[in-house]
């Protein structure tokens, strides 16, 4: 007789999945079949995302192979879209079409989330999101294009329009994504012959909340008001979106914005499949223990942004969806599945804040390591020091990229690979399993 080796199946590859595979990896030792199940066959380092779109980065730079860094993990390229918990299995199906299932021992949920798409008219339609590879690739086209096309506009009216991008939301994303964007849009306004004598692109960035950055020290939220106001972004707080058309944006505060470009950064919300699955959720977040548990359910786990994670530092409020976060709820599920087949003791996840990075692009940065807050070249060096040793791969392709960028000019090419259908918030956010596995084909 024979016996099988117990099979762990992990649904996700984002920050979380990555690194309970990474850690199973050492802790197993071939004792357990470990599987991930995942769209893509990479794990995407979201936070230099921003500099792919500016041009900063090449997008291959920011992707990490699964099946290259993480040997002897067996990889199902496709969507998990059904969970049977009482037959212990997973459906899924594969980019072709193709559907399969999965049985599993451990289970670990790690899907993460997805754009969040609020009721404000013409967003869907107008708006660009900014959460994967695709969307990068489409708005750094898409900002191309229009500096393009406004130094053959025929008004100077359309020419500005084509110069003005606004970006909505002043978190994380949103802020890195001006102070790339600002790069990219100088670096081709000087190429073209006919827009280097006339005023340089506008950026607007709008936010509802009293400042940039709300979430963060606001120290480090001064810093990059500061960086950005310096480089000409009109930076518009306690103002939201009303409306958007095809030819601008209508802002809270009644005035009327021309424009082509809208970039919605407003926040992610968990993926809907959570809420499929029929188990307890708060605020879409599926509920778990302090030991990633499912309550209920002893093998199944859940971490990063579709967990409503307690954080024992703060009175059990649920852990914000951050990358730090997910990055070490995942190495907790990887130890605490481990000790529940007998290896080691299960512990519970205790958050203890390393500080917080916001990259600005090129010698600008704001950053609090340990709580120190940091401005300008130290702030910058210390930002991309961390994302080096936090990315798993490419290192040195990311370095040799940061280090090009600081002496040659950027270069605007339009790729024309990304299809504007394949990138429509009506897709990357969608409401339902089945919408998500339509945007996701």
């Amino acid at each position: 007789m024979t016996t099988r080796r117990p099979r762990i199946v992990i649904v996700g590859a984002g920050f979380a999945g990555y690194q309970c595979a990474r850690t199973l990896l050492r802790r197993a030792k071939g004792a357990a079949e470990i599987v991930i199940i995942n769209p893509n066959d990479y794990f995407l380092y979201l936070p230099l995302l921003p500099d792919v779109a500016g041009g900063g980065l090449e997008p291959r730079r920011v992707t990490v192979s699964l099946t290259g860094t993480l040997p002897g993990v067996r990889l199902v390229l496709g969507e998990a879209d059904g969970i049977d918990l009482e037959g212990r299995t997973v459906r899924w199906t594969d980019p072709e079409g193709n559907r399969g299932e999965l049985e599993y021992d451990r289970l670990v949920l790690t899907v993460g989330s997805v754009n969040k798409l609020l009721p404000v008219p013409g967003v869907a339609e107008h708006a660009h999101g900014f959460r994967g590879i695709a969307e990068a690739l489409h708005l750094r086209d898409h900002i191309t294009r229009q500096v393009e096309m406004a130094g053959a506009a025929p008004t100077l009216a359309e020419r500005q329009a084509r110069t003005t991008f606004v970006v909505v939301g002043a978190g994380y994303t949103g802020t890195e994504v001006t102070a790339q964007g600002v790069r990219l849009t100088d670096a081709l306004h000087r190429h073209d012959s006919v827009l280097a004598n006339g005023p340089r692109p506008r950026w607007l960035l709008a936010d509802i909340a009293d400042r940039v950055l709300p979430e963060l020290d606001p120290r480090l939220s001064a810093t990059a008001d500061r960086v950005l106001r310096g480089r000409g972004v009109d930076v518009r707080t306690g103002t939201s979106v009303a409306e958007a058309t095809a030819t601008g944006v209508h802002l809270s505060d009644g005035t009327f914005v021309p424009s082509r470009t809208l970039v919605w950064c407003v926040g992610v919300r968990p993926d809907p499949f959570v809420e499929s699955l029929g188990l307890p959720t708060e605020q879409g977040r599926l509920c778990v223990e302090s030991t990633l548990r499912v309550p209920g359910r002893p093998e199944v786990f859940a971490c990063g942004d579709a967990a409503a994670v307690p954080d024992l530092t703060r009175s059990g409020e649920p852990t914000a969806m951050t990358a730090q976060h997910a990055h070490r709820q995942g190495k907790l599920a990887a130890h605490n599945i481990a000790a529940s087949f007998g290896h080691g003791t299960e512990r519970e996840y205790v958050h203890h804040d390393l500080g917080f990075m916001v990259d600005l692009g090129g010698r600008d940065a704001a950053a609090n390591p340990l709580r120190l807050p940091l401005s300008g070249l130290p702030a910058a060096a210390v930002t991309r020091a961390y994302h080096l040793l936090s990315q798993p791969g490419n290192r040195a392709r990311v370095a040799a990229d940061w280090a090009l960028d600081a002496v040659l000019p950027r270069h605007g090419v339009q790729l024309g690979v990304v299809p504007p259908d394949a990138v429509s918030l009506e897709t990357t956010a969608p409401a339902d399993p089945q919408r998500r596995r339509s945007a996701r084909a």
